[in-house]
């Protein structure tokens, strides 16, 4: 085991690590920050902000030889970043897991080749592969295998010739086209496996997204619970056969009554915010206790939750781009009985970007989610025209 206190390192800076580093702090920990961005939300509060590409090697020996252990809360950290610091200090998770969950066609194929529920696609590396596409998989979605997130790098495509048109526009980087499903509703779950391969999920998530951006999580879902047990196994499954040790998210499509994986983010998760109000151990303190070969956590929700998400916008008037920037109105939610406020200490508000977030909690399902919607609403948040 790593005790405090012990000094922790994290490779991304943003609202992820910034709860991280908030944990480790709570829990005796120090934590070395390591992103390029001055304003890191995460930096901003860690013991000591590297502030430099996530390929510099002075820093990354500098963090080896100060850190106990490291973490990632960034799928998108280069791989080979990963495996030179596991050379000299416990990476979790490491390099091979998360280089699947950074690539969508790694990510497919790797449902595809270990037979975990999946939806129909092809892998588009070239004009060619478009043409050659089985008809049936339109209308799909086309994706950029690499950093698309939150709607970025993806285009809904009704044809081979919107498809094509809309890999030129990506330049012709490696894609994936996916048939689109008819959707029921959308699944997460989010759980924290050890190195000793102990598995613990937190309840499945029912989520809502605008825009392609996750909007509300309700907690528990309302969904079948057998079904929410289904997801749960599912992302267990996938976490063994990854080799998993830290916290992973699972998001899946229900369609028809049935489960379809759609990502997998190997790092806490948005739809998993809930759990440091809402439970009895956050995704957070998992993903420390993980790192640290301390045993896992209780994953019991203590009250039904719902998380609503708050993005740039809200800090623009009517929000709009033109419109003039201001603060919001945070006294409306602050009103709010259960209702706890979490703004990430970004410096710059942009549409779209995630500024923060809050959770309402009680004891009914259906009195939570009316006070969360009737709180998104007198905020400002806009449904999605």
């Amino acid at each position: 085991m790593i005790l405090p206190p012990a000094t922790l390192g994290m490779l991304g800076g943003g609202q992820l690590g910034r709860f991280f580093v908030a944990a480790a702090h709570e829990m005796g920990y120090k934590v070395w920050v390591l992103d390029p961005d001055p304003n890191s939300p995460a930096g901003l509060i860690a013991d000591r902000h590297l502030n430099v590409g996530y390929e510099d090697q002075a820093a990354l020996d500098e963090m080896a030889r100060a850190c106990a252990a490291v973490s990632t809360e960034f799928e998108n950290v280069p791989a080979a970043t990963l495996e030179y610091l596991a050379k000299s200090v416990p990476v979790r998770p490491g390099a091979a897991a998360v280089a699947v969950c950074q690539n969508r066609i790694a990510e497919k194929s790797f449902l595809r080749d270990n037979g975990l529920p999946h939806g129909a696609f092809a892998v588009i590396l070239a004009e060619a592969d478009i043409a050659a596409a089985d008809p049936a998989l339109f209308p799909a979605i086309l994706k950029v295998a690499r950093f698309g997130y939150d709607g970025k790098g993806q285009a809904r495509v009704k044809s081979a010739a919107e498809a094509l048109d809309a890999f030129r526009a990506f330049k012709g980087e490696a894609c994936v086209l996916e048939a689109m499903l008819p959707l029921d509703c959308e699944v997460s779950v989010v759980l924290a496996r050890s190195a000793s391969g102990e598995v613990v999920p937190f309840p499945t998530v029912e989520n809502q997204h605008s825009r392609g951006i996750l909007d509300v999580s309700i907690a528990p879902a309302w969904v079948n619970p057998q079904l929410a047990a289904q997801a749960q196994a599912c992302a267990a499954t996938i976490a063994e056969k990854l080799g998993f040790v830290g916290t992973l998210a699972v998001e899946f499509f229900v369609t028809n009554g049935q489960l379809v994986v759609n990502e997998m983010a190997p790092r806490p998760h948005n739809s998993g915010h809930h759990t440091i109000d809402a439970c009895v151990t956050s995704q957070y303190e998992q993903q420390v206790r993980a790192l640290c070969g301390l045993p896992l956590g209780d994953a019991t929700q203590h009250s039904p939750s719902v998380m609503v998400n708050l993005l740039g916008e809200l800090w623009f008037e009517n929000s709009d781009p033109a419109g003039a920037y201001r603060e919001p109105d945070w006294a409306l939610l602050y009103a709010v009985p259960g209702l706890r406020l979490h703004l990430y200490g970004k410096h710059e508000a942009r549409h779209g970007r995630k500024m923060g977030h809050f959770t309402v909690i009680g004891n009914g399902p259906k009195e939570v989610l009316a006070r969360a919607l009737g709180a998104r609403r007198d905020i400002g948040v806009r449904d999605e025209d």
